[in-house]
């Protein structure tokens, strides 16, 4: 058993996202392609002297008391018998609110630590279970980790816990724009069963293939037709996303849209020049980066 490591967590984009009407379980159905981006949080791990214990250090972000981390070390210890206590240092480059999982990645990296601190070899039922009761997204940043994918990139459906791998893309630019706002994901939620429950949902098989998404994703990036059913209601509440949506358009983005329930948005250029440029511009008004 070691006595500390670090590992790194991975952000992720939304290329597409369907939200259905919510479950009798308040949970909501969802179909989406999640791609791992070159945006990482650092986590260092190690073991401390107080049991059934996991502290948090964290200079730049305020987490509060209970927290992806301390949810994931209480399903960890209740599953393995584990109790001897963690510290966790924490360094922030994933937004909060962003859209961009987070801290759902931390949780994921967090997990993968234990697991390697305390020489538990977690199957994949087992991981499956702890991320259960962490967070919809965890699901997908653990098979991703575990894939040992750079680009790992999967379709994702049901409360996040079905995840699909497909062949990802290489050729995809990416350039974020972080419009200094933070998007509650229950907020985000809320308005889409506003609508749903004003103007109705369109019939669609939240279950069905994932062929027409594999499709599309496969097309060029102009051709793409993939919406993220959060970008309008978060947008009409948030005009500083709206305005860093223009600015990717205006700088010749081939596609834009918000990353899951926001407030982050990005742009996918063909060329990595344009790309490139694009970053030059926009960096000198927004918090930008090219990943």
């Amino acid at each position: 058993m070691c006595k500390g490591i670090t590992v790194f967590a991975p952000a992720k984009i939304n290329i597409g996202l369907k939200v259905f009407p919510k479950r009798q379980d308040c949970y909501h159905d969802i179909k989406s392609i999640f791609t791992v981006i070159n945006l990482r949080d650092e986590l260092t791990v190690s073991l401390s002297g107080q049991n059934n214990s996991c502290i948090v250090e964290c200079d730049n972000f305020a987490l509060p008391e209970e927290n992806t981390f301390t949810k994931a070390y209480k399903a960890f210890c209740v599953l393995t018998g584990v109790c001897q206590g963690v510290c966790v240092k924490l360094v922030k480059h994933i937004p909060a609110g962003g859209g961009l999982g987070g801290g759902s990645s931390d949780a994921s990296s967090f997990i993968q630590s234990l697991d390697i601190l305390f020489d538990t070899h977690l199957t994949e039922t087992s991981l499956d279970e702890i991320s259960s009761q962490v967070g919809s997204d965890v699901f997908f940043f653990t098979k991703a980790l575990y894939s040992g994918c750079e680009n790992f990139t999967a379709v994702v459906q049901g409360r996040g816990d079905r995840v699909t791998q497909i062949e990802g893309r290489k050729d995809l630019h990416i350039l974020l724009l972080f419009p200094g706002v933070s998007v509650s994901t229950k907020d985000a939620y809320a308005w889409i069963d506003e609508r749903h429950q004003k103007e109705g949902f369109a019939a669609d098989d939240a279950d069905g293939d994932i062929r027409s998404f594999v499709e599309e994703f496969n097309k060029p990036v102009r051709k793409w037709f993939f919406q993220n059913d959060f970008t309008a209601p978060v947008t009409a509440h948030f005009g500083e996303i709206s305005l860093a949506l223009q600015a990717l358009r205006q700088c010749g983005a081939d596609f834009v849209d918000m990353s899951g329930s926001g407030s982050s948005v990005f742009g996918i250029f063909k060329e990595v020049e344009k790309a490139q440029a694009a970053f030059q511009i926009l960096s000198e008004n927004w918090h930008a980066a090219l990943v």
